[in-house]
């Protein structure tokens, strides 16, 4: 997948977030680190905080469930455009994204 990003001429982008998530005991460490080698990693700052959590209360949603989901959407809604985000829950984050970001499914 990285070959084709490249090859697209695209940047591929995650959250810092999203490295906490994928985070657990049966990860290839050495693998990941490889992976987050060729990406471009988004801080989550105050600034960031705050608007991920204003993009939950426009959405309606709040609470531990969606804090990362709406931390990702303010990563992907501060890229310059087209940005097209790779997700396994197209529904909540459509809802965090409007139609700013194109959803692909997981």
């Amino acid at each position: 997948m990285f070959q084709v990003f490249h090859d697209l001429g695209a940047d591929l982008v995650v959250s810092a977030n999203t490295i906490v998530e994928v985070s657990h005991a049966r990860v290839n460490l050495p693998r990941l680190q490889r992976a987050l080698s060729r990406v471009k990693v988004e801080p989550i700052t105050e600034a960031a905080a705050k608007a991920a959590a204003q993009l939950l209360r426009a959405a309606g949603l709040h609470g531990h469930k969606y804090a990362i989901d709406a931390t990702v959407a303010e990563a992907a809604l501060r890229q310059p455009g087209p940005v097209a985000t790779l997700t396994s829950d197209v529904d909540d984050m459509t809802r965090l994204c409007g139609s700013k970001v194109r959803m692909i499914g997981l």
